[in-house]
């Protein structure tokens, strides 16, 4: 893995020079560090929310007419409000092109909670059943690609055990001290690309395994995450034939089959948000698997684009899953802007639950 130096003369640097002291022994003591800059991220996102959330929707009481609690504040209910779709990429060193540092990524996790933000899984926004607490929002994690940076193991006295500095080791460090938060998430793998874009790494591109790259599925299917389509070796599927568009997204629902036998694949990612030629192969196709004689099929529900903007709530008419927008985070691209934007009235307001799902609150007009 890469190094990083930096003086440690607070929380942020304090995480950096513990990722900077080697691949095994700073990775097991960056958690200490993780929980040191959490705290203080907490702390600065709440002031930075109270600075720059001009104008939040905000009601007297709950939904059910209760007084809320003393000191708390709560949202009107909106259930035709837009969700944002959060799209990492790589999370690793040093913000930059498809890329957030560690520091970056547990800041964002925190402001979202923080903001009011409730994890949710794609099946819960394909099946309409969001089910969070009252003057809540839901969020949608995606994570694309499938790097050792999102998830890496690290052998410790011949024991396997999550890299803490990892995207993964970091969610599930957040998710422990936020218990309010459930594991939920989609990662949009990649079962043979380059540079360790397989599975989350192989060969030993960044200490990584080829005989670990399964059971990283498993391990995010039981607990609680999901997978989602992201081709075999990301193609750029505009540029090629039918039958290679197929091959691509039936080989990748093939692989994550053999990974986690009869999981249902849901969710397909578009490499470079390009469309194939014939769109509709994006949804459903076929490929003749010579090897093996016979057909792999494939079927998607929903078909992730790059960008967009917040996604329509699955309860509004215009909702349509076979185009769902994102919002990509990296480089200069930030988080906070899009929260502020949906903290507004207006059309891009955001989702707010009134914490019964078997009725949909719509805003007041």
């Amino acid at each position: 893995m890469r190094s990083f130096t930096s003086p440690a003369r607070d929380p942020r640097s304090a995480l950096r020079v513990a990722l900077s002291r080697g691949p095994t022994r700073s990775r097991l003591t960056a958690a200490a560090a993780l929980l040191l800059f959490s705290s203080t991220a907490q702390a600065l996102v709440r002031s930075k929310s109270a600075r720059s959330a001009k104008a939040p929707v905000v009601a007297k009481g709950h939904a059910d007419g209760q007084p809320a609690p003393k000191g708390s504040v709560t949202r009107a209910p909106n259930e035709l409000g837009r969700i944002p779709i959060i799209e990492w990429h790589q999370i690793v060193g040093a913000d930059g092109n498809y890329k957030v540092s560690r520091e970056r990524f547990l800041a964002e996790l925190t402001e979202l909670h923080a903001r009011g933000y409730v994890p949710i899984a794609l099946s819960d926004l394909l099946d309409k059943k969001i089910d969070i607490p009252a003057g809540k929002s839901p969020v949608l994690f995606t994570f694309d690609d499938a790097s050792p940076s999102q998830f890496s193991y690290v052998e410790q006295n011949g024991a396997l055990q999550i890299d803490p500095s990892s995207g993964v080791g970091i969610l599930l460090a957040f998710l422990k001290q936020h218990p309010d938060w459930k594991p939920r998430g989609l990662f949009c793998v990649l079962p043979a690309a380059a540079a360790g874009h397989a599975f989350f790494g192989d060969r030993g591109i960044d200490g990584q395994k080829t005989a670990w790259r399964f059971p990283k599925l498993k391990f995010l299917v039981d607990q609680g995450f999901e997978l989602c389509n992201h081709t075999l070796w990301h193609a750029m599927l505009n540029k090629y034939p039918d039958g290679v568009v197929e091959e691509q997204l039936a080989r990748g629902a093939l692989a994550i089959d053999s990974a986690v036998p009869g999981y249902k694949v849901r969710g397909f990612a578009l490499p470079y948000g390009l469309w194939p030629k014939n769109r509709a192969l994006a949804l459903n196709g076929s490929w003749h698997d010579k090897k093996g004689n016979r057909e792999i099929k494939y079927s998607n529900e929903a078909v992730f684009e790059v960008a967009g903007g917040p996604a329509r709530s699955p309860y509004d008419p215009q909702f349509n899953a076979k185009s769902l927008p994102r919002v990509p985070l990296q480089g200069g691209t930030k988080l906070t802007p899009t929260l502020d934007a949906m903290d507004k009235p207006g059309p891009m307001a955001r989702y707010v639950s009134d914490g019964d799902p078997k009725v949909i609150a719509r805003p007041k007009s």
